[in-house]
This record gives structure tokens, C-alpha cells and sequence, in this order.
């Protein structure tokens, strides 16, 4: 679907500006990047061999650990390369390709993080019904339609942005193939690829946000009718960490596609997108483990077990 008379290839500017730290920024990145593939991988390991995570909610857990890692891969490799070598060459054909499996990642997570929220909200607000109503083939239905809308939502305003002309400038200011800068450099008109763009977008964040900001908001008066205190720390905690995510998450992404700007990208908007493409994928195994008891016990016993081999 792409256009013929595209430019053949593009330059990803990264952060051209800060060369003289491009050594500490690649081990930095580095070692953020292995942490989230190392942490979010154990998120995984540990649903899946602990009996006790057999549940829904450790079941959407995985699948969101699994989507970041995939959903930071399609970024942050290329970005490592770059701080080593320079800016490089992108043809047309792997831009449009990477920006479709980062806007269908997203759209993906978006999902995930609606049916988390409503997991939540099932399990504290209505938990007598919770077996029947959060069963295994429900939850296996829900992942696969995340996954599934995800990955076509995206498909109008890809082909849109594919069809347009390149034949100007070729430096595209940012770290990775978004949809802005992209479009900025077309030379043709623009008008249906950066409607589509936003209406896509503004559809897809705005009403997740809505459903999860429901949940949370039924979850809250929930647990303000509990009696006691404990009671309400302990039920609470259970989804502050999935409202720290979502509460980051949302607020990167909200400022970098819903709100107006310059339509030129500009430092600060860069940093903003290593907020969503990055630090939310770090803070998934942190928050999800190291403020997690029930995971903390599961990674006991996988650790108790592998002592017992060892010797």
C-alpha cells in the first residue's frame, strides 16, 4: 500500500542534540531495556508456575508483562544502535511498519488496562459473582479481543499516513517512527491522514479511559463503605498499582497525541514519549512485584525449589 513516490528512506534524529552523552544514554537504555525483558519475563514465569496466580487477575498480568516487552522492543533496540553509531537510515517501508506494530501495541495495552480495571472492579465490587462472572474462558475471550482490536484498530490511519508523498526533507525529529513528525514531512495534503490519525486515537484513549476511570470510581465508593480501616488499606492495594500505571500511561499519551502543539517535535515532547515507550514498562515488574506479597511468596518458592535442585 505504499506510495510510489515516497522517499526511499528516512533519518531518525534521536537525541542528535546530546551526542557528547551518547555513551551514557546507550548503557542507561541498555540496562533499562534488559531489566524490562528480565522483569516483566519473570512476571510471567511466575503466573504460570505458581498455582496460587492462577487467576484471572495474574492471567491479564501476563499478557500485559508479555505486551511490554514487545511493545518497548519495537523502540527501544533501534534507539540503542543509534546512540552507538550515529543517526541512521530507516527505509519507508520499515517506518510505516514499525509505527504499525507501536500504535497497535498501544492500542493493545490501552485494552488491557480498561479490563484490568474492570477485573477490579468485579472482584471487590461484585465478589460472590466474581467466579462465574471472570471464569477461564471469559478471561481467555477478553485477552484475545485486547489483542485482536489492537492490532486492527490501527490499520485505517497506517494506510492512510502509507499513502502520502514524501519528496521533501527526509530527517524525522524524533526517536522512532510516530505519526506526527511523519505526516509534518509529507508534501502532499495531509488533511484525511492527520484526521484519521486523531479521531482513531482520540476514540481509543478516551474511552478506555472512561471505562477504567468507571471502574476505579465504583471500586472507590466500594471502599468507602468498608467498616473498618485495615479493610480499606488492604482492599485498596490491591489496585494502586495497576492506578499508578494507568494513571502515567494516560497522562503521557493524552498530552502527546490529544493536545495541540507546535507540529514540530520538540525536546520536551521526546522525553514525554520515553515516559510511555519506557519508564511505564519499567515500573510494570517493579510495582508488580516488589509491592506485591503474593508474587514476593511465588518468587520464594520458584527460589526455594531451584536451592532444593541445586544441592
Amino acid at each position: 500500500m505504499l506510495n510510489n513516490t515516497s522517499a526511499p528512506e528516512f533519518i531518525l534524529l534521536g537525541f542528535s542534540g546530546f551526542q557528547e552523552f551518547r555513551i551514557l544514554l546507550f548503557f542507561s537504555f541498555l540496562v533499562v531495556y534488559l531489566f524490562i525483558l528480565l522483569g516483566n519475563a519473570l512476571i510471567i514465569l511466575l503466573s504460570n508456575m505458581d498455582v496460587a496466580l492462577h487467576v484471572p487477575m495474574y492471567f491479564f498480568l501476563s499478557n500485559f508483562s508479555f505486551l511490554e516487552m514487545c511493545y518497548t522492543s519495537v523502540t527501544v533496540p533501534r534507539l540503542l544502535g543509534d546512540f552507538l553509531t550515529g543517526p541512521q537510515a530507516i527505509s519507508l517501508q520499515a517506518c510505516i511498519t514499525q509505527m504499525y506494530f507501536f500504535f497497535s501495541l498501544g492500542t493493545t495495552e490501552f485494552f488491557l488496562l480498561a479490563i484490568m480495571a474492570y477485573d477490579r472492579y468485579l472482584a471487590i465490587c461484585q465478589p460472590l459473582q466474581y467466579p462465574v462472572l471472570m471464569n477461564s474462558s471469559v478471561c481467555a475471550c477478553l485477552a484475545c479481543s485486547c489483542w485482536l482490536g489492537g492490532f486492527l484498530t490501527p490499520f485505517l490511519p497506517i494506510a492512510f499516513i502509507s499513502q502520502l508523498p514524501f519528496n521533501g526533507s527526509n530527517q524525522i525529529n524524533h526517536f522512532f517512527c510516530d505519526t506526527s513528525p511523519l505526516i509534518n514531512l509529507s508534501t502532499g495534503d495531509t488533511f484525511m491522514a492527520d484526521t484519521m490519525v486523531f479521531l482513531v486515537s482520540a476514540v481509543i484513549v478516551l474511552v478506555s479511559f472512561l471505562l477504567t476511570l468507571t471502574s476505579y470510581a465504583l471500586i472507590v465508593s466500594t471502599i468507602l463503605d468498608l467498616p473498618s480501616a485495615s479493610g480499606r488499606h488492604k482492599t485498596f492495594s490491591t489496585c494502586a498499582s495497576h492506578l499508578t500505571v494507568v494513571t502515567i500511561f494516560y497522562s503521557t499519551v493524552i498530552f502527546m497525541y490529544l493536545c495541540p502543539h507546535s507540529g514540530q517535535t520538540s525536546e520536551l515532547e521526546k522525553v514525554v514519549s520515553v515516559f510511555y515507550t519506557v519508564i511505564t514498562p519499567v515500573l510494570n515488574p517493579i510495582i508488580y512485584t516488589l509491592r506485591n506479597k503474593d508474587v514476593k511468596k511465588a518468587l520464594g518458592k520458584v527460589l526455594s525449589r531451584t536451592k532444593q535442585l541445586a544441592t
